[in-house]
């Protein structure tokens, strides 16, 4: 059973616990497992086997006895029984935004309703704005929500290296607005999320609702979903929804932290906070009860007034977070100017559109001291990859460029192509004369889990491969990963000092988050590198420094933050 189906069922048990009214703690925990599960970097099933469950945070003796059923037997005696104490289609109800377990219980009990397309029709005839604490304007809302809902299930969720541009330049035009004094990014895309459904945006302006008129009357929307005092929905030219908050100006710390945070961030916060009798909400905080509530004009003194160092909105997803806030023990993050070198760069000499010269001024103006020349090795044939007479070509202009430019250390490297074998397209004896050798698949995708595991394995044995290369092969809204045991890439890594890339690529932001933190904790050594086939491709690094801060990595954690000849010594050769 995939991880995926079982993050469902917990998530499923939580919400049918609360429509029953059992103890909130008891909810909770269901949550709390499903969210571990989401950040796992391997199969329940492994951990299953391997009798592992109850090093998963939050899961316990219960749960890991359920977890156990739910994986030997493919159901789960407890939540079928559930499930029968309630009428059917209450979960598919739960999906709509705005349609909580109460209102889908409602829908179902007065009305019948199991499935979307009754849903619609019961809006339509009227018959769910005259059930009890609906009205015509809630109905209206969810057949929106409805529609919005079902575009999103036909589209693929929109990569990071997509929206952000996009949502910056939409910020940049907006900042014309009159009257505006703040502006931010908010939810997912703050978060540096590898896909987002949506842009939000939070913002403080003298007049709101003038400003969310003006807002809407920008060229790029397209649509006018909804507007009010406060809010407005549109859909941009591409077809992406952006949602712009207005909040008061002396509250934006608060609203922005509201708006950023997942949803277990907030659950954790709001949980913690009423043991000290504190209420949170996006206009500040009431000291309970009855206490006047306090605004906040920053998130740092919004998280101050709770005993709590200032979390980075990239690691506020409902892990440890808050307690290591709290004992000030949250990491330094990663930040773009640590990084020292790009070690993945690919110039004309294979499929890359600068040439050595140009690739060279480009990283002199990004301040780094060092670049690693990665052109394709002959296997990879579409991109014109360099044989060993080429190869000796370029490195010895390399070499002549390491004259002229002593400012800047140009490392001769190659992106060695791992065959379907396992085998290298360049022979060990040329891979030994080069600084940098990254090791990648780029072919036979979908070989099983057990022969691609080989296939990378034997290339992170080779004493000459120093970084193994996009490791998950994915292309984000393109192509899944491919099948990996990922924990035996990481074992093997660490024990053959062999480097995995977080690619910063923003079709491919491989390693992902949750591997990216594994592999740190395994203590397996991590570059952060662009793949650039292009000067302007070199930019794309603050993609994958963003992947670091989600993994939880500090700079101490990425070998290219160090200086050339430390890093050079670090190197697995």
């Amino acid at each position: 059973m995939k991880n995926a189906e079982i993050i469902e069922i917990l998530e499923n048990i939580a919400v049918l616990l609360e429509l029953k009214s059992e103890s909130f703690f008891k909810s909770r925990a269901y949550q709390k497992a499903a969210r571990s599960i989401e950040s796992l970097a391997e199969d329940v099933d492994k951990l299953v086997a391997e009798g592992r469950l109850q090093e998963i945070p939050g899961v316990g003796e219960a749960i890991s006895k359920k977890l156990t059923e739910l994986v030997s037997t493919g159901r789960l005696d407890y939540y079928e029984k559930l499930k029968a104490e309630f009428p059917p289609g209450i979960n598919v109800l739960m999906e709509i935004p705005g349609i909580g377990p109460r209102t889908a219980l409602l829908l179902t009990k007065e009305l019948g309703i199991s499935h979307l397309d009754d849903l619609e029709k019961a809006i339509e005839d009227g018959k769910v704005a005259a059930l009890p604490r609906m009205g015509e304007k809630t109905a209206h809302n969810i057949l929106r929500q409805i529609k919005a809902y079902r575009k999103i299930k036909s589209e693929q969720r929109v990569p990071l290296g997509t929206a952000l541009p996009i949502a910056e330049a939409l910020m940049e035009e907006m900042r014309s607005i009159p009257g505006l004094k703040q502006l931010s990014l908010a939810g997912s895309l703050r978060r540096f999320k590898d896909t987002i459904g949506d842009i939000d945006l939070v913002g403080t302006a003298d007049d709101p609702e003038t400003a969310l008129k003006t807002f809407t009357s920008l060229p790029v929307i397209k649509e006018i979903q909804e507007i009010d005092r406060t809010k407005a929905s549109v859909i941009i030219f591409n077809g992406l929804q952006v949602d712009l908050r207005m909040v008061e100006n002396d509250s934006f710390g608060s609203a922005l932290q509201y708006f950023t945070g997942s949803q277990q961030h907030n659950i954790d916060l709001h949980t913690r906070a009423e043991q000290f009798g504190l209420s949170l909400s996006e206009y500040g905080i009431v000291n309970l009860p009855g206490g006047e509530i306090e605004k906040f004009f920053t998130e740092e003194s919004f998280y101050k007034r709770q005993g709590l160092h200032f979390i980075p909105p990239e690691i506020r997803e409902g892990q440890p977070e808050i307690s290591l806030a709290e004992k000030n023990l949250l990491p330094h993050l990663i930040e773009l100017a640590d990084i020292k070198g790009d070690l993945h760069v690919h110039s004309d000499w294979s499929d890359g559109a600068g040439s050595l010269e140009t690739m060279l001024g480009a990283v002199r103006e990004r301040g780094y001291q060092y670049i690693a020349i990665t052109d394709h090795s002959p296997g990879l044939g579409i991109a014109g990859g360099l044989d060993i007479d080429r190869l000796h070509q370029q490195a010895k202009l390399i070499d002549e460029l390491n004259m002229k430019n002593p400012d800047i250390r140009i490392l001769s490297g190659i992106e060695v192509d791992i065959r379907a074998n396992g085998t290298l397209d360049v022979p060990d004896e040329v891979l030994a004369e080069l600084d940098v050798v990254v090791a990648s698949v780029h072919s036979g995708l979908n070989q099983g889990i057990e022969q691609m595991t080989r296939r990378i394995l034997s290339a992170i044995h080779n004493p000459h491969v120093d970084i193994l290369g996009h490791p998950t092969c994915r292309l984000l809204g393109q192509r899944e990963p491919v099948d990996l045991d990922i924990e035996a890439i990481f074992k093997a890594a660490l024990e053959h000092n062999t480097a995995l890339e977080i690619n910063a690529m923003p079709s491919r932001l491989d390693l992902k988050d949750t591997h990216i933190y594994k592999a740190r904790q395994t203590g397996v050594k991590l570059v952060i590198a662009t793949d650039s086939h292009h000067p302007e491709h070199l930019k794309f690094m603050r993609f994958g420094v963003g992947m670091a801060r989600r993994g939880w990595c500090e700079a101490k954690d990425i070998l290219n933050t160090l200086p050339a000849d430390q890093f050079l010594t670090a190197l697995k050769r």
